[in-house]
């Protein structure tokens, strides 16, 4: 291996060729040239992570046979050592040798930490320009987003190429931090920034409309090479973060926990069938303020929201819909020109549209189970369209509460099983994935003609197949979720939502 300081004249500006893209696809372990040959098909923007294997000296003759053959892939070489967040277990020396070998073999940038232009000084820098390579000096906190500027400060007296900085995200705000770094420093051509974990996914789609030279992306069936690294065809795809730009409308879903919400597919894909200007974003948060924080900065134009937000953000509202204040909960934010906040609950109309398509709802018999959020919803949208309404809830107490306020009679578990009715809806969270709770109700309870469970991930849920087999009529979660899915898309955008797209991916997202 030649010395890793011979500084050749041939050192050249950082370029990347705008058939690259803006999004930089990251592979690793023993599989990384066959990955990455798979990957350029689609994608000729590629990140070799050298440390990720146990000999990365060994990988270099198959990484310049993978150059020859793809010569207009461009590729980031990183080795980085274990201190800093990797897992080369070398020396700086030894680090910068197969870096430089790297370059040699034909890879057009390396990535190497600031730490290490720090211990060798700027030869190393200059050993990388000399194998014919463009630095991106690179700056990682695995577990906090402290001040920027002074770590953009720290870096910029070895004038790399490129800055590259990736905190981590505890918060939004924190990614907000991060933002706030891109926009007022993007416009310089030689930023990469992305913040790492959930709560930082939005700067990973978001980045190169601030400013980030490029965004990362893991190869698809793969698992990331940091934390929020979502996959390249989540982010190309889905996210569309190709077609990003100023003038990109932003929507979103916000509550915690949100990592498994299908909403940014859903939606993601509505907008997509549109044909609009506009991205929808996962923003995980308990912290009503903290979204509002969040919504005023992106000017973010819709939002929809989940536990634990739906009675928090109420006081955030300029306008509540009846729905509102019936339920005494919103799930729909939209957001005017004047940055004023209207409040929507679709989750009533989510609820009371696949019923009254299979059953007459004035006068109709119906029992709910439970007496929370989406029990509210049920009894005020029930009751408007004429049905008498019973709740049983596991505490009496609240059950009676809702009663009281909305006019609904409780239903004793005594006298359950010799009671029928048109319709029992399950609003609990009894079937969901990770939950333990008891069943609110049992096969020989269940008299009814039509059976409506809200729990819409998994499909077929306890209490559905249960109905199943009672022959009853069922109507699955999924059916509430795609059609107040389908009402905030109208709210927001004044398009027609394409109801059946919506269906049909997160169907298949649930494995139906």
């Amino acid at each position: 291996m030649a010395a890793p300081f011979d500084t050749a004249e041939n050192t050249r500006t950082a370029t990347i060729p705008a058939s690259a893209g803006h999004v930089c696809v990251a592979v690793s372990g023993d599989e990384m040239i066959a990955l990455a040959a798979d990957t350029v098909r689609t994608n000729p923007f590629v990140e070799f992570r050298l440390d990720s294997v146990a000999d990365p000296a060994a990988m270099l003759p198959a990484l310049r046979q993978f150059l020859f053959g793809n010569r207009r892939a461009t590729v980031v070489a990183t080795c980085r050592r274990t201190a800093f967040g990797g897992d080369f277990e070398g020396t700086a020396e030894e680090q910068i040798a197969i870096l430089r070998e790297a370059a040699l073999a034909g890879c057009s940038l390396v990535d190497m930490e600031v730490e290490t232009a720090e211990e060798l000084g700027d030869a190393s820098l200059q050993a990388m320009r000399g194998a014919g390579a463009a630095v991106i000096l690179s700056w990682h906190d695995f577990t906090s987003t402290p001040a920027l500027e002074p770590v953009l400060d720290r870096m910029r007296p070895f004038a790399p190429d490129m800055y590259k900085i990736v905190p981590t995200a505890q918060t939004l705000h924190d990614a907000l931090t991060l933002i706030d770094l891109l926009e007022k420093h993007g416009g310089n051509g030689d930023l990469v920034a992305m913040s790492m974990g959930f709560k930082g996914v939005l700067t990973r789609v978001l980045g190169p409309r601030f400013g980030s030279v490029f965004t990362f992306a893991s190869a698809d069936g793969h698992g990331g090479t940091a934390p929020g690294q979502v996959s390249l065809s989540v982010l190309r795809d889905l996210y569309r973060v190709e077609k990003i730009s100023s003038e990109t409308a932003i929507y979103a879903v916000a509550g915690q926990p949100i990592t498994g919400s299908m909403s940014p597919r859903m939606h993601n894909t509505a907008l997509a069938d549109a044909d609009m200007d506009a991205v929808y974003l996962p923003l995980e948060t308990s912290d009503a303020a903290e979204l509002h924080d969040v919504v005023v900065r992106l000017d973010i134009h819709g939002l929809s929201i989940t536990m634990p937000l739906k009675e928090a953000v109420m006081p955030l509202l300029a306008f509540r819909d009846t729905t509102v204040e019936q339920a005494g909960a919103c799930n729909t934010l939209l957001r005017h020109r004047d940055g004023k906040l209207a409040g929507f609950n679709t989750d009533v109309g989510g609820i009371v549209g696949p019923l009254a398509r299979r059953i007459q709802l004035e006068g109709a018999r119906i029992l709910v189970l439970g007496a929370g959020g989406a029990a509210r919803a049920a009894v005020f949208g029930l009751k408007e369209r004429g049905a008498e309404v019973w709740l049983l809830n596991r505490t009496t107490s609240r059950a009676e509460m809702l009663g009281a306020e909305s006019g609904s009679h409780v239903q004793t578990r005594e006298t359950l099983a010799q009671t029928h009715f048109d319709a029992i809806i399950n609003s609990t969270p009894y079937g969901m994935r990770s939950q333990t709770l008891d069943a609110p109700i049992t096969e020989a309870e269940m008299n009814c003609r039509v059976f409506f469970d809200l729990v819409y991930n998994p499909i077929e849920t306890p209490l559905i197949s249960a109905a199943r087999t009672r022959g009853i009529d069922i109507i699955p979660g999924i059916a509430m979720f795609v059609e107040q899915g389908v009402r905030q898309f109208e709210l927001w955008t004044e398009h027609t939502a394409p109801e059946g797209e919506m269906m049909r991916v997160v169907r298949e997202a649930l494995g139906a």
